[in-house]
């Protein structure tokens, strides 16, 4: 659109999106960690993925540490024999483990474009591949969590 010099123009622009959610959990001290993507972020799909935790660590208990979203409080959550919720206390990230797994894990992507989603989750497991051999300790195993597991 040209307007004249000093006038900003005005369109309606709505660019195509399409997006998944990716739902983690990670152990601090060893860095075994289990992922899973959604499209969506509810308690339908959280469900899903506690089950599928669960089955994937059948002989362990698992704390599982959470914020507040909607999804992980919702009434309707199932919550497996041996996978446990702790709620953070609100409006503190800084504090769950899997947060600073979350800000590396963007730092390759800054300034990227995909041609479809399916190149984007390749390329996001690929990347968490990568980071899962190599970074996850070091990322998530804050000392006050480490000074608790009975080791």
């Amino acid at each position: 659109m040209i307007t004249l010099t000093g006038i900003k123009p005005v369109l309606t622009v709505q660019w195509p999106r399409d997006n998944f959610w990716l739902y983690g959990a990670v152990e601090p001290l060893t860095g075994e960690s289990f992922f899973y993507s959604f499209s969506p972020l509810d308690a339908v799909c959280f469900n899903i993925f506690l089950q599928l935790l669960s089955d994937a660590f059948p002989d362990s208990f698992n704390l599982l540490q959470l914020d507040h979203a909607k999804a992980h409080c919702a009434e309707a959550i199932d919550w497996p024999e041996n996978v446990l919720p702790l709620f953070q206390p609100s409006h503190s990230p800084e504090l769950n483990p899997v947060e600073r797994l979350w800000q590396e894990m963007r730092k390759p992507f800054k300034g990227k474009i995909f041609e479809d989603l399916p190149q984007l989750q390749q390329s996001v497991f690929d990347e968490l591949k990568a980071l899962r051999t190599q970074k996850v300790p070091s990322l998530t195993g804050y000392s006050f969590i480490l000074d608790a597991l009975p080791i």
